[in-house]
């Protein structure tokens, strides 16, 4: 794709997104109606749908052949990265939106044959938006981001998932002892957010598509390492363990998967 064209893009979708913040910001407050899904921590509100709605729609007018998958359903049943998909998640964090009106994400992500093309990761409330692609770079809101520095775990705090450490799922505990400390957010945008900023060197959760699609392509753009948990190439597509690092604390946590 031309780099014209994808700078267009970039300003349309940042547009998109500015005013999918509006939105939520507008209706925060209001009574929420929530349901849940697969289990009681596993959340939908009205919000989440709306905003997907929102999304869904924008993308339809302005690539009106290209493959959507949406958390929420209101996309397509995307079975192939053949061509265009787009990759949206509304409310990345429900619980977190549901019980703090803070600590949650919007994120959309753009790929072409199975490659990342743009990646968009919002912190609705702090008001960060990380975007970008291997063609144009990675921005943090419209600045150029530094240089991640390549800490190795020892000397830095890891993202994890709650559930995977209280089961010591792939040495999670230990991955967590040999860190400076874990952190638990629960929100895989915020995580990210944190991994592009520094202020982890890592993040290891449960994902689907719509988790990680645009983080990965902001990561990788960035020199970071996202892949399946025993380091094997992630498929844009599946649902999976993850691990996303800087490449010294990559390595330092598959060695300790793999004890």
């Amino acid at each position: 794709m031309e780099i014209n064209e994808l700078k267009q893009i970039d300003k349309t979708v940042k547009g998109w997104l500015h005013e999918s913040r509006d939105n939520v910001l507008r209706k925060i407050d209001t009574r929420l109606e929530v349901d849940t899904k697969t289990s009681r921590r596993d959340l939908v509100t009205n919000i989440d749908k709306q905003n997907e709605k929102f999304l869904v729609g924008k993308i339809r007018e302005f690539d009106p052949n290209a493959q959507i998958l949406g958390e929420e359903g209101f996309g397509d049943q995307v079975h192939s990265t053949e061509g265009r998909i787009w990759i949206v998640d509304p409310i990345d964090g429900t619980m977190n939106f549901v019980k703090q009106r803070n600590h949650f994400a919007i994120m959309i992500a753009l790929y072409e044959d199975g490659k990342g093309l743009l990646g968009y990761v919002m912190d609705v409330i702090g008001k960060h938006l990380l975007s970008g692609g291997p063609d144009i770079g990675v921005f943090d809101n419209g600045h150029p981001l530094p240089q991640v520095k390549d800490t190795p775990l020892r000397e830095g705090l890891i993202g994890l998932s709650g559930p995977m450490v209280l089961h010591n799922d792939y040495n999670m505990v230990d991955i967590a002892q040999q860190s400076l400390g874990m952190r638990i957010y629960g929100s895989a945008g915020i995580d990210i957010i944190s991994v592009l900023r520094g202020e982890l060197v890592g993040y290891i959760s449960y994902l689907k598509p719509w988790d990680f699609g645009a983080g990965r392509i902001l990561c990788e753009t960035a020199g970071l390492k996202m892949t399946t948990i025993d380091g094997q190439r992630l498929d844009v597509l599946s649902s999976t363990p993850v691990l996303l690092a800087t490449r010294n604390a990559h390595q330092d946590i598959l060695t300790i998967v793999s004890q």
